[in-house]
C-alpha cells in the first residue's frame, strides 16, 4: 500500500463515519464518555475535538459506555415519533446526533473512539419539550452482554440505572429541576425506527 491509500486528515466524528458499519446490523457508536469519566465532554460540532461539556457537579457516573451515532440527527422525523407515541403534539428535536449507550462487561476507560454496537432497543426520552431518544446497545461480540436481542433481555436493575443517570444527570441541589421524562422504554424494533428517522433527518440536514 501507498500512503495514497491512507487518509491525510482525520474524518469529522459526525460527518466522516458511517452509521452502520452492516447495515441494519451493525452501528458505528462514537463514544464520548466512559464510566470513569468525572466530566462530562461532548463533540464540539464545527471541529469534531472532543470537549469538556461542565465536571460533573455530583456522583452522577455515565453507567455505559455513552456517546452519538454518526451522520444521524433529531429534529422533525424523530419528533414525529415521539409525538405518534405521547400525543404531545408540542414536542419538537433537540436538534444533535442521536444519543448511544453501549453495554459492554469489559472495562473501556478512552473516550473518543468508535465501537461496532448492536441495537437493542431504547428510551423515549423527552428533555423540557424536545426528543432526546437514547438508544441501548450491546458491544459487538461482548462475551456477557452478546446474548442480548431486545432490552427485554438486561436485568431490570441495569435498566433502571440507567433511567436513573438520565432522569438525574441534569439536577443541581437548591435549583428548580430540569423537566426530564422518559416516556417509553422500547426494544429493537422501534430502536430500529428512530435510527430510520434520524438518519432521514440528517439527509435533509445536510441537503441529501
Amino acid at each position: 500500500m501507498s500512503k495514497q491509500d491512507y487518509p491525510q486528515y482525520l474524518p469529522h466524528p459526525w460527518h466522516g463515519v458511517d452509521c452502520w458499519q452492516e447495515p441494519d446490523k451493525y452501528l458505528h457508536a462514537f463514544i464520548e464518555m466512559t464510566p470513569v469519566d468525572s466530566v462530562k465532554y461532548e463533540i464540539d460540532k464545527k471541529s469534531g475535538f472532543l470537549m469538556v461539556d461542565r465536571p460533573q457537579k455530583f456522583s452522577n457516573i455515565v453507567p455505559a459506555l455513552y456517546g452519538f451515532v454518526p451522520q444521524t440527527y433529531c429534529d422533525t422525523e424523530v419528533a414525529r415519533l415521539c409525538q405518534e407515541a405521547t400525543g404531545y403534539k408540542e414536542v419538537t428535536g433537540d436538534k444533535d446526533p442521536i444519543d448511544i449507550c453501549v453495554l459492554t462487561e469489559r472495562n473501556i476507560a478512552q473516550g473518543y473512539l468508535i465501537v461496532p454496537a448492536i441495537p437493542i432497543g431504547g428510551l423515549r426520552m423527552i428533555d423540557k419539550g424536545e426528543a432526546d431518544d437514547k438508544i441501548i446497545a450491546i458491544l459487538k461480540g461482548d462475551e456477557v452482554f452478546s446474548g442480548f436481542e431486545s432490552i427485554e433481555d438486561c436485568p431490570a436493575t441495569l435498566i433502571d440505572r440507567l433511567k436513573h443517570y438520565f432522569l438525574t444527570y441534569k439536577q443541581i441541589p437548591g435549583e428548580e429541576s430540569v423537566k426530564v421524562e422518559i416516556a417509553e422504554i422500547y426494544g429493537r424494533e422501534k430502536a430500529m425506527e428512530v435510527l430510520k428517522a434520524s438518519e432521514l433527518d440528517y439527509k435533509h440536514l445536510v441537503g441529501e
